[in-house]
C-alpha cells in the first residue's frame, strides 16, 4: 500500500514538472489587427473576434475597440482559426500558426463587407428605417428615422410601410384594415391602440414588427395581423445609457425627453428607459349637410405622458436564464371642445364646449424563465405576463344657448363621471424539440383572463314634450314646451369578462432547399358581460365559442438571391367593449356614439405570397395576399329613430355580409450611392364590401361597395460628410371608400437633418413634416344623409432635438446578437 502510495505521489509530480517545462518551452501567441467597413474604410467597434483549435471549439476571443483595433492574448502553439462575427457584415475566417519563431501574428486591417443573406431573413442596413425581411415578419428597426424624432408612436407609424394611423380617431390600419392587434413587447395591454400609440414616446422604441399572417404559435386576434412594438432594451456590458430631449413646435409647443440605460455584471443584466411627452395638440374641422345645417369643431388636446420600464435578466448557469420587468405608463389628458351648429339660415342654434379629464395609469409586470436542455435547440419556457390598467376620467357637455325649459336642455348639458378597472393576466408554457436534423417541434398552453369593470354616474335628465301631427312642439299659454312627463337617464355600469384557454402545436421540416411549416391552434373562448343602466332592463352578453385555427408555411430559397414564400392561416376579430357596450360613450349636439350588444366575431381565411429578390446593395420584395371575411364588422352611422326632426345621428358597429379583399405589395431597400441609400414601398388594396346603412329598416336596400386604395412612400438618407446627414420623406395615401364614406386622398413630405457632435457621442436633430400642409381627412357621404366633412390637425411642425450616448458598450455586438436570437426562438404568447 505505502509502494502504491509513494508510486502515485511519484507520477503526479513527474507530470506537474513536465507540464511546467512544456508551459516554459511553449510560450502563448498573440495576434492584432484592425477591423473595418470595406465599403467606407470606417472603423467597426465592439466586433467579435472568436479563435478556435481546428476542431471548431471555442478557445479565447475578445472585442475591437472605439477605433476598430484589437490585441488578444493567449493563443496556443499551433493552428488556430480566427473568425470576425458582427450582425448584418459577412463572416471573416482566417486560418493562422503560433510556433516559437512567430509567436506575434498581425493580421492587419481586415475589412467587412455587408451581408444581405443571413439563413431565414434578409438584412439591410439603412440610415433611414433599417428593414429586416424574416420568414414570418418584417422587423422595422426605427432607431435613425429622423422624420419620426421626438414624435409618439401614432406619427412614427405612419413612416412605416403597409401601416395608416388616422390622426383624427388614432384608428390604426394595417393593409387598409383597422383589425389589427397592436402588442407590446410582444404582450397585450389594457389600453385601446387610439390611446396607447398617443402614450408611446418613438424615442423609447426599438423596433415595430409587421407580421401579416402569424402562424398558428400566436393568437389568432386580428384580421390582418399583428404589430409589435418592441421597447429598448439594453444589454451591454458595464454601464452604459443614452439620453434624448427635444422640442416640437406646431400650433402649440410641446416637449419630450427619454433615457435608456443598463448595468451588467457577471450574469446579471438590469436595464431600465424612461420617455416623457408633453404639451398641447389642436385640430379642428366641419360636417356639412347642404340645405339643413353646418357643424363647427375646434379640439385641443392637453396630454402629458411619463412611460418606465425596469428589468433584468439573470443568467443562472449555460442553461437557465430568468428574467422580469416592468412597464409603468402614466399618461393624463385634459381635453377641451366646442361644436357650433348653424342652420340652413347660418343661424347658430347650438353652442356646446365640452371638456373631458382623464387619468390612466397602466401597470405590467412580466416574468420569464427558459431551461435549454442537453441537445441543441430543444428548451421549454414559462411566461406569466399581469396588468392593471385605472382611467377614471368626467366628461362635462354644455349648450350655452339653450334655457333649462328647452326640449334639448337636459340632452346636451351633462356630465358624466366614469371609472375604468381593466386586468389582465396572461400565462404561456412553449416547448421546442429538434426532433431530428431537419425538423422541429413546437407545442405550448396559454391561459387569458381578461377583466373590465366600467362605471358611469351621470347628471342628466330628458323631458317629453306634447307634439302635434307635424311634430312640432305644442306650447303653453306663456308659451313654453308642454311637458308630458320626464324620464331620468342615470347611472350606468357595465362587466365584461373574457376566458380563453388554447393550445397549439407547428411542425416544420427542411426538404432539400423548400421549407415547411405546419400548425394548429385550437381555442375555447367564453365572454360574459353585463350591462346596467339606470330605468332600464339589464342586458346579458354571453358567449362560448371552439375554434381550430390551422396555419400552413412555405418557403423556397432555390439560390442565394432568390425566396419564395407562401403561407395561409385562419383568423378571429372578437369585438371591443367599446363596439359592444350598449350605453351611451359619447355624444355632440348631432351624434350619439354607442355600441352593438349583438355583434358576434368575424372570421378570416388569409393567403399571402411573397418574393425576395437579393441584389447588390440591397433587396426587392414583391407580395400578394387574398382574404375571405366572415361577417365582417364595420361602423356605421343612421338616423337616430327617437329624433322628429330627422337631423341627430347614432354612430354604432354592425355585421355585414362576407366580403373579400386582396392586395399587392412592392417594397425595396437599395443603396443608390455610398452616400445615398432608399427604401420605398407601394401597396395596391382591393375590399368588396355589403351590406345596409339602416339597422333601423330590415328591409332597406342591400349596398355593395368596391374600395380600391393605393399608397406609396420613399425615404432617402443623404450621407454629406463624416458628421452631418439628410433624410427625405414622402408618403401618399390614396382615396378609400366604404359603405358609407368616400374619403379623398392625402399626402405628406417631411425632412431631417442630423450632425454628430462631441466625438460621435453626441447629435442634434432637426426635422420639419409636412412642409406643404397637405395632410388632413376629408369625406363625403349619401347615407343616412348627403353630408360632407373635413377635418385637419397639426400635421406641419418643426422639431429640435439632442441625444447623447454614454457608456463604454462592452460586448455590445455579442449581446445584441444574443437577444436577437433570443426574439426569433421566442416563447411566451408572443415571442
Amino acid at each position: 500500500m505505502k509502494k502504491l502510495l509513494l508510486f502515485c505521489m511519484l507520477s503526479v509530480t513527474i507530470n506537474s514538472f513536465a507540464q511546467l517545462a512544456k508551459n516554459k518551452i511553449s510560450k502563448p501567441g498573440v495576434i492584432s489587427g484592425k477591423v473595418v467597413d470595406d465599403a467606407s474604410k470606417e472603423p467597426l467597434p465592439y466586433v467579435n473576434i472568436v479563435v478556435r483549435d481546428m476542431a471548431k471549439k471555442v478557445i479565447t476571443g475578445g472585442i475591437t475597440k472605439d477605433d476598430g483595433t484589437f490585441k488578444i492574448k493567449d493563443i496556443p502553439e499551433g493552428n488556430s482559426l480566427v473568425e470576425v462575427q458582427f450582425i448584418g457584415y459577412k463572416l471573416y475566417s482566417k486560418q493562422i500558426s503560433v510556433s516559437n519563431k512567430n509567436r506575434k501574428l498581425d493580421l492587419g486591417t481586415i475589412s467587412l463587407k455587408e451581408d444581405s443573406a443571413q439563413l431565414d431573413e434578409v438584412v439591410v442596413r439603412a440610415e433611414t428605417s433599417t428593414v429586416v425581411q424574416k420568414v414570418d415578419r418584417k422587423v422595422i428597426n426605427v432607431g435613425k428615422d429622423l422624420t419620426s424624432a421626438g414624435a409618439t408612436a401614432a406619427e412614427l407609424l405612419n413612416n412605416v410601410q403597409s401601416v395608416s394611423v388616422d390622426s383624427q380617431t388614432g384608428n390604426i390600419s394595417l393593409r387598409g384594415n383597422q383589425n389589427v392587434r397592436v402588442l407590446v413587447d410582444g404582450k397585450p395591454t389594457n389600453i385601446p391602440a387610439a390611446q396607447l400609440l398617443r402614450q408611446i414616446p418613438s424615442t423609447s422604441i426599438k423596433t415595430v414588427e409587421l407580421i401579416t399572417n402569424p402562424s398558428a404559435k400566436y393568437n389568432p386576434e386580428g384580421m390582418s395581423g399583428i404589430i409589435n412594438i418592441v421597447l429598448n432594451k439594453n444589454a451591454n456590458m458595464g454601464f452604459n445609457g443614452s439620453l434624448n430631449t427635444g422640442v416640437e413646435v406646431g400650433h402649440y409647443v410641446r416637449y419630450n425627453g427619454s433615457t435608456n440605460m443598463n448595468y451588467k455584471t457577471g450574469k446579471v443584466n438590469f436595464f431600465t428607459n424612461y420617455g416623457y411627452n408633453s404639451g398641447d395638440r389642436y385640430n379642428f374641422g366641419f360636417v356639412n349637410r347642404t340645405g339643413v345645417n353646418f357643424q363647427d369643431f375646434i379640439f385641443k388636446n392637453d396630454n402629458t405622458s411619463h412611460l418606465w420600464k425596469f428589468g433584468a435578466d439573470i443568467y443562472l448557469d449555460e442553461k437557465n436564464t430568468l428574467s422580469f420587468y416592468t412597464t409603468q405608463n402614466w399618461f393624463d389628458s385634459r381635453a377641451d371642445g366646442r361644436t357650433l351648429v348653424f342652420d340652413a339660415t347660418n343661424t347658430i342654434v347650438s353652442n356646446a364646449p365640452n371638456t373631458q379629464a382623464s387619468d390612466s395609469k397602466n401597470q405590467v409586470y412580466n416574468m420569464n424563465y427558459k431551461h435549454d436542455f442537453d441537445k441543441k435547440g430543444q428548451n421549454i419556457e414559462l411566461e406569466a405576463t399581469f396588468s392593471k390598467n385605472d382611467a377614471p376620467s368626467r366628461l362635462d357637455n354644455q349648450d350655452l344657448l339653450l334655457a333649462p325649459t328647452d326640449q334639448a336642455y337636459k340632452l346636451l348639458n351633462y356630465f358624466n363621471d366614469i371609472t375604468v378597472d381593466r386586468n389582465n393576466t396572461l400565462i404561456n408554457l412553449d416547448y421546442t424539440d429538434p426532433i431530428s436534423k431537419n425538423g422541429k417541434l413546437e407545442l405550448g398552453l396559454e391561459y387569458r383572463v381578461n377583466k373590465t369593470d366600467n362605471g358611469n354616474i351621470t347628471d342628466q335628465e330628458r323631458y317629453t314634450y306634447l307634439r302635434n301631427a307635424n311634430g312640432d312642439l305644442i306650447l303653453d299659454i306663456n308659451g313654453n314646451p308642454q311637458i308630458t312627463g320626464t324620464t331620468r337617464i342615470g347611472n350606468s355600469s357595465f362587466t365584461y369578462d373574457r376566458n380563453i384557454y388554447s393550445g397549439y402545436v407547428n411542425y416544420g421540416h427542411k426538404f432539400g432547399k423548400v421549407t415547411m411549416q405546419l400548425g394548429a391552434r385550437i381555442e375555447q373562448y367564453e365572454i360574459e358581460g353585463n350591462f346596467n343602466q339606470e330605468t332600464q332592463a339589464s342586458i346579458k352578453v354571453t358567449d362560448e365559442i371552439f375554434t381550430v385555427y390551422p396555419s400552413a408555411f412555405f418557403t423556397y430559397n432555390p439560390s442565394d438571391k432568390n425566396q419564395f414564400q407562401f403561407s395561409y392561416s385562419r383568423r378571429v376579430d372578437r369585438p371591443s367593449i367599446q363596439q359592444v357596450n350598449p350605453i351611451r360613450e359619447w355624444s355632440t349636439p348631432l351624434i350619439t356614439s354607442i355600441g352593438n350588444e349583438n355583434l358576434v366575431p368575424q372570421f378570416t381565411n388569409s393567403f399571402e405570397v411573397n418574393y425576395t429578390r437579393r441584389i447588390k446593395g440591397g433587396s426587392i420584395t414583391f407580395g400578394t395576399f387574398y382574404r375571405k371575411v366572415n361577417d365582417a364588422i364595420n361602423r356605421i352611422t343612421y338616423s337616430d329613430p327617437t329624433d322628429a326632426s330627422n337631423v341627430r345621428q347614432i354612430l354604432t358597429f354592425a355585421n355585414f355580409e362576407d366580403t373579400n379583399a386582396y392586395g399587392l405589395e412592392f417594397s425595396t431597400n437599395y443603396k443608390i450611392a455610398k452616400w445615398w441609400r432608399a427604401n420605398a414601398s407601394m401597396d395596391f388594396y382591393s375590399q368588396k364590401q355589403f351590406g345596409t346603412a339602416d339597422l333601423t329598416n330590415p328591409n332597406a336596400a342591400r349596398r355593395e361597395v368596391q374600395n380600391e386604395a393605393f399608397n406609396a412612400r420613399i425615404s432617402n438618407s443623404f450621407r454629406v460628410n463624416k458628421n452631418l446627414r439628410l433624410q427625405l420623406f414622402a408618403m401618399y395615401r390614396g382615396a378609400n371608400r366604404n359603405i358609407q364614406w368616400d374619403v379623398d386622398p392625402m399626402s405628406m413630405v417631411n425632412i431631417g437633418a442630423n450632425y454628430s457632435v462631441l466625438k460621435g457621442k453626441g447629435s442634434i436633430s432637426f426635422r420639419v413634416n409636412d412642409i406643404f400642409n397637405t395632410m388632413r381627412f376629408k369625406f363625403n357621404s349619401t347615407n343616412p344623409f348627403a353630408q360632407d366633412g373635413r377635418f385637419k390637425w397639426e400635421s406641419r411642425t418643426t422639431y429640435l432635438g439632442f441625444n447623447y450616448r454614454f457608456g463604454g458598450g462592452k460586448n455590445r455586438a455579442k449581446s445584441r446578437r444574443r437577444r436577437d436570437n433570443n426574439e426569433k426562438q421566442g416563447g411566451g404568447g408572443f415571442f
